[in-house]
């Protein structure tokens, strides 16, 4: 039986975020399994396609008309010049359905190629762009009274939920990495909905990984991720005062990655390592040395980083809000709460090592169980739907 030749539009693949490290691992996938996948990409380097076996890859540069949408984020306004390349790299490869992950560049540019081809289009949401839009808008939000800025930020965040709804309508089947999003989706759209969740190396991060003295005896709290405002960040600073006017010692943090916020960071917490953007073994190992991820993100829809440090034997604190709240066992491998309960669940854990080894164990043995390749060969599943929307009869196994 013949497996659907998917051709992929990534919003990012280089960068460091949720999106780009799923794509990463889907080409993986496609790989590794021998499935004819095109990946069409924006990177540094001039227009380039290479072939490998079933796997072709089109990467293509970014103009210096590319707006930042973040530190390393951006939007190519110019990113038209490409088209020719796309169009004949789909016509080599023949695809059956092409699959996008958002309004990007990419994402345009794949709608359209799937419409002008006749091949059905299957569309990815990984990031809460309306729950983005409004959280940037304290610039202005934050002169106004509070119920006048809760009325901006609501209408903002449904002014772009519905014109983000009224782009993934363009497809015949979606993804989302939770339930919760998967029927927000089907409730806007009117399009099927499928899981397309996330998996982890669980030899590349894992307690084993861990390299502090044993006599070292602090609770490290972490945070992995982009340091900008819609990850509530600031709620970090919030929670080292409370530990310390609680009397609450022996706690430090260590903050991995980069953004806006970072200035800030610095200068209001009073006992912080950061270590910038790390990746592979340094990513793994910092990882291992905490003793507690402090998530406090609102807007996340899923939260790799939160099953990183469950896989690396590190219980999570995160909110009630977004994906996390999906991994993190409340009470088992973690806390969910609200921003008001941060500080009560992290001094808890400091206060009872017994719980906290506890904890240690479960994170791990719950990441255990969740791979790769179950993820994607569920998204598969959802292209034989989009196909068989569109009358093809193409075999998804």
């Amino acid at each position: 039986m013949r497996v659907p030749r998917v051709a992929y539009f990534p919003d990012s693949f280089h960068e460091v975020n949720g999106v780009a490290h799923t794509s990463r691992n889907f080409v993986a996938y496609a790989q590794r399994h021998g499935r004819p996948f095109l990946c069409v990409r924006a990177g540094t380097r001039e227009i380039s396609y290479e072939q490998v076996g079933e796997l072709g890859t089109l990467e293509l540069e970014r103009s210096r008309g590319s707006v930042r949408m973040e530190k390393d984020l951006e939007f190519d306004t110019l990113f038209w010049r490409h088209g020719g390349a796309i169009r004949r790299a789909l016509e080599r490869f023949r695809p059956d359905v092409i699959h996008i992950t958002g309004p990007s560049e990419l994402g345009m540019f794949g709608a359209y190629f799937a419409w002008e081809m006749g091949v059905p289009l299957a569309a990815s949401w990984h990031t809460n762009v309306h729950e983005y839009a409004a959280r940037r808008m304290g610039w202005l939000t934050g002169r106004m009274s509070a119920a006048g800025g809760a009325g901006v930020e609501d209408a903002v965040e449904g002014g772009v939920l519905w014109a983000t709804s009224q782009f993934y309508k363009l497809a015949k089947v979606l993804f989302a990495p939770n339930d919760e999003l998967c029927r927000m989706l089907e409730r806007t759209t009117g399009r099927p909905c499928y899981l397309m969740q996330r998996g982890v190396d669980t030899e590349m991060f894992s307690p084993s990984r861990r390299t502090r003295e044993v006599s070292d005896r602090a609770v490290v709290l972490g945070y992995v991720g982009r340091l900008s405002v819609e990850k509530n960040v600031s709620l970090l600073v919030r929670v080292e005062r409370e530990l310390e006017a609680m009397g609450v010692g022996e706690v430090r943090f260590l903050i991995v990655g980069h953004g806006s916020e970072e200035e800030a960071l610095r200068r209001e917490l009073k006992e912080a390592e950061f270590a910038g953007v790390l990746r592979g073994s340094a990513l793994g190992e910092a990882y291992a040395n905490m003793d507690v991820l402090v998530f406090p993100s609102h807007t996340d829809t899923f939260g790799n980083v939160v099953l990183e440090a469950l896989a690396s034997g590190v219980p999570a604190v995160v909110t009630q809000d977004g994906g996390p709240k999906f991994i993190v066992r409340d009470g088992e491998t973690g806390f969910v709460t609200g921003d008001d309960g941060f500080t009560g669940a992290i001094a808890e854990l400091v206060r009872d090592r017994v719980r906290l080894e506890r904890m240690r164990l479960g994170a791990r043995e719950y990441a255990l169980g969740c791979g790769w390749d179950a993820v994607f060969d569920r998204v598969y599943e959802g292209y034989g739907t989009a196909m068989r929307r569109t009358g093809l009869g193409v075999e998804t196994v």
